[in-house]
């Protein structure tokens, strides 16, 4: 295709909806790219009662800059899929959005390109950030590909690696790989528009490699076991927080159990005769016994509480016989 000089003459459609994408879209936007439109999910309601409509991250940004912006409920709608073509793109780029048809990601000349938050092939899924965390890897990183028939299997463009430190939540993986993803985005519109792009395919990548997979996390799935090593353990929560956020059942004596979400911990491996999960407060600590160590809790919140220090957690809870409910 012929090389574009300047940036307006590529016609940008964005696609995403929350935080991670945002600093892509400004990035394009604040770069002086020509973005003509937005994509993002429908407003939805919030609160106790769902009586606030809240806009996506996206949203809020697009409509601060002028940007037009079109939010549908089905991607194959004909208003919709007329209103897009009515943008005219050259160039799609979605970051944390949805799955895309092929009537719309075929739809631009140049293509459509996605920003993975792992290093493809592995981590497909809806929770490459979470899955890296809780499964103790020390590296991640962010993919550009270009979007075909199925999730996450395109044509890789570029990828970049992010070292995991052995404390990082997934949190602060998250805001890692929105600042190193959003120059990835911009480093791929431009060859784009210079025409310098070489693409591979996920195949010649995933030879040889057990590749692991990122599925979306459900309640159930944040449930702590504690049967798990300290390592797994400690992982897992850390690669849950701070959302959605590992939680247990904390029993005492002979109350209804009580909902609890864990944050923060570290542990240590020694061996001992508690019983695994019993919950053991000493010395202004709280720690879960564990099969080949102990868990300490750092910061914790009681279901309809506020997330607290444990300091403050044990200010006012007092307990002397509590085991959490595997």
């Amino acid at each position: 295709m012929q090389t574009i000089t300047d940036k307006k003459d590529l016609r940008i459609v964005f696609m995403g909806t929350p935080d991670f994408a945002v600093q892509s879209l400004a990035a394009l936007v604040e770069g002086g790219y020509n973005v003509v439109g937005v994509v993002t999910m429908p407003d939805k309601a919030i609160g106790r009662h769902q009586s606030q409509v809240a806009a996506s991250p996206v949203k809020q940004y697009a409509v601060a800059h002028d940007l037009p912006v079109l939010q549908p409920e089905k991607l194959r709608d004909e208003t919709f899929l007329t209103a897009l073509r009515a943008w005219q793109p050259d160039l799609q780029v979605v970051v944390a959005f949805r799955m895309l048809p092929e009537v719309v990601w075929a739809m631009p000349p140049r293509g459509t390109f996605n920003l993975h938050a792992a290093l493809l092939p592995q981590y497909r899924g809806a929770a490459p950030i979470n899955w890296a965390v809780i499964n103790g890897e020390t590296q991640t990183g962010v993919t550009t590909f270009f979007l075909d028939h199925d999730i996450d299997t395109g044509r890789i463009i570029e990828r970049v690696p992010v070292p995991i430190a052995t404390t990082d939540d997934a949190g602060i993986v998250h805001d890692k790989l929105m600042t190193v993803g959003a120059d990835l985005v911009v480093r791929t519109v431009d060859a784009v528009m210079a025409g310098t792009l070489s693409t591979q395919p996920q195949c010649e990548l995933a030879a040889g490699q057990v590749l692991r997979h990122a599925p979306k996390i459900f309640k159930d799935t944040c449930r702590i076991d504690f049967t798990r090593d300290a390592k797994q353990v400690y992982d897992f929560i850390r690669g849950l927080s701070p959302y959605p956020a590992a939680w247990t059942e904390l029993q005492v004596g002979d109350a209804k159990p009580l909902t609890l979400k864990i944050f923060r911990t570290d542990y240590v491996l020694s061996q001992h005769d508690d019983t695994v999960g019993a919950v053991i407060i000493e010395d202004g600590a709280m720690r879960i016994a564990l099969r080949d160590g102990y868990l300490r809790v750092l910061t914790l919140q009681l279901a309809g509480k506020k997330r607290m220090e444990i300091a403050d957690f044990l200010n006012g809870f007092h307990v002397t016989d509590a085991i959490c409910v595997r």
